[in-house]
C-alpha cells in the first residue's frame, strides 16, 4: 500500500482524536464521502486504522500482521527500496541483516555482490544469500519464531555481540512522528538494538506505510542511524528530524540525501 498525503493526514487526525468520521473527513478535505470511505478501507486493510460505525479509529498496535500479509504489503515498493539500499552496500564488507520482509528483499537484491560476510537472525535471509557463492553467511542462534523464521532471545543477542561489522540493515514495524523506531516483540527489539550497537553504520529500510503505523516497543531513534531508505519522502516531522541530525534519506525513484555519506 502507498499512502496518499490525504491518508497520512487522516492517520494523524486519528492519532490526535483517537477516532475520525466519514462526515467530518469529507468536509475537512472537500471530497466525497465515497472517497473517504475508500481511504478508510485501504488504511483498515493495512491495519493502520480499525473500522468503527461511521468512521475509523487508530488500530491498537499491540500485535503485528501475519507474515503473509506483511510480505504482500507494498511488495513493489519493498523491491525498489531494496535495490536502492543494495546499491549503497559495497563488495568486500561485513553486515548484519535482521528480521523483516523488507530486509529479506534487500538480501535478494544483494545476489550479485561479492565477498560479503553476512550475520543474520533471519532464516529467510540466510536461505536467500546461500544462493550467492560469493557470500559467507553466519546464522545467529536463539529461539525460532515460526511465524516468520526469525531467531530471537538472549542467546541471539549474545551471539550478535561477538561481532563488529561495517553495515547493519534493519527493519521496523513502525516509525513514530518523533522518530522512534517501534516493533511488537521485545525479544526481537533486543536483537535489533544489539545489531545497531555493533555496526559502524546502520540504516533503516522502511516503506511509507511504516510512517502511519504504531507498535508498543521502542527499538531506537531514527537519529541513532546513518540512513533511511524508503519509497516516499517521509512526513514533514520525520524529514526535518533527519535533516537536523544528518540522517541521509534515500527515496526510491528519486534521491534526497543532503546529509554527508
Amino acid at each position: 500500500m502507498t499512502t496518499s498525503f490525504r491518508q497520512q493526514e487522516i492517520v494523524e487526525l486519528a492519532r490526535r482524536a483517537r477516532r475520525v468520521t466519514v462526515e467530518e473527513l469529507a468536509e475537512r478535505f472537500n471530497v466525497t464521502r465515497q472517497t473517504i470511505r475508500r481511504d478508510l478501507a485501504e488504511l483498515c486493510e493495512a491495519r493502520v486504522l480499525a473500522r468503527t460505525h461511521g468512521g475509523a479509529m487508530l488500530a491498537s498496535g499491540v500485535a503485528n500482521a501475519g507474515y503473509a500479509d506483511r510480505a504482500a504489503t507494498a511488495g513493489d515498493s519493498k523491491t525498489e527500496i531494496a535495490r536502492l539500499c543494495a546499491a549503497h552496500i559495497p563488495d568486500d564488507c561485513s553486515l548484519f541483516i535482521n528480521i523483516g520482509t523488507t530486509t529479506e528483499a534487500v538480501a535478494r537484491a544483494l545476489s550479485g555482490h561479492r565477498n560479503l560476510l553476512v550475520i543474520t537472525n533471519n532464516l529467510n535471509v540466510a536461505n536467500t544469500l546461500a544462493q550467492n557463492p560469493h557470500c559467507e553467511v553466519i546464522v545467529a542462534g536463539g529461539v525460532l519464531r515460526r511465524s516468520d523464521n526469525g531467531l530471537v532471545g538472549e542467546a541471539t543477542v549474545d551471539f550478535i555481540r561477538q561481532f563488529k561489522v561495517d553495515h547493519a540493515i534493519i527493519g521496523a514495524s513502525a516509525v513514530d512522528a518523533d522518530g522512534a523506531l517501534l516493533d511488537y516483540d521485545f525479544r526481537e527489539v533486543r536483537v535489533a538494538q544489539a545489531i545497531i550497537s555493533n555496526a559502524r553504520r546502520s540504516c533503516l529500510v522502511a516503506d511509507a506505510t511504516k510512517f502511519t503505523r504504531t507498535a508498543p516497543v521502542r527499538i531506537a531513534r531514527l537519529t541513532d542511524l546513518d540512513a533511511l531508505f524508503t519509497d516516499e519522502t517521509p512526513p514533514q516531522a520525520i524529514d526535518a528530524l533527519c535533516r537536523e541530525h544528518g540522517v541521509a534519506v534515500h527515496v526510491a525513484g528519486g534521491r534526497r540525501a543532503e546529509a554527508a555519506e
